[in-house]
């Protein structure tokens, strides 16, 4: 198990992240009190199947909405709020929550990508609050991801909105910082 902590890139806000990994799966789980696009509080919880494929996520924002979807692990998604199959989603195997570094996670540990290896994927992409148009539900986001060094540093990049960062992970293939965006904290005993 892992608990780590990140702050937005000027230090206001603050996320306490538990990464849980078992034969099982995976399990994320957090709170965020979050700056980016403005401000909020936030609550997600992720969970995989073994294979590091997106099984259900919840998300709630404070005094906003809830959102509770499950998934297949094989591309088909299903709003447990709303009880109703989501064909928007079809295809997607990872989900991509805008306010954590955390679910970056999922694509990098699934797709187990060698030195220089790149992959397009499309995510299921949980929208900041500000970014809701309508019922609160993931959108797809197209994605890549690339292996500048296995087990160390990858390159992320948004296709949906053209933005590119270079991540470096710990040993638990969480995120260490995420230029101009997240910054790992150090949690002192």
């Amino acid at each position: 198990m892992a608990v780590v902590r990140w702050q937005d890139w000027e230090g206001r806000g603050l996320e306490h992240c538990l990464c849980r990994e078992t034969a099982d799966g995976l399990l994320l789980e957090g709170v965020v009190a979050g700056t980016r696009h403005g401000e909020y509080g936030g609550r997600y919880l992720v969970r995989t199947d073994a294979g590091f494929r997106t099984r259900e996520v919840r998300v709630q924002y404070v005094g906003g909405p809830c959102l509770h979807v499950e998934a297949d692990g094989t591309g088909s998604w299903r709003d447990v709020v709303g009880n109703r199959e989501l064909q928007a989603l079809v295809g997607c195997i990872d989900v991509d929550i805008g306010i954590t570094p955390a679910t970056n996670t999922l694509p990098i540990k699934r797709l187990k990508l060698k030195a220089q290896e790149s992959r397009d994927i499309t995510a299921a992409y949980v929208p900041l609050p500000d970014q809701i148009d309508g019922d609160f539900l993931p959108q797809r986001a197209e994605q890549r991801y690339t292996c500048l060094t296995p087990d160390h540093r990858y390159r992320y990049e948004g296709l949906f909105r053209a933005f590119t960062a270079e991540l470096e992970i710990d040993e638990a293939g969480l995120v260490l910082d995420y230029p101009d965006t997240f910054r790992r904290v150090v949690i002192t005993e």
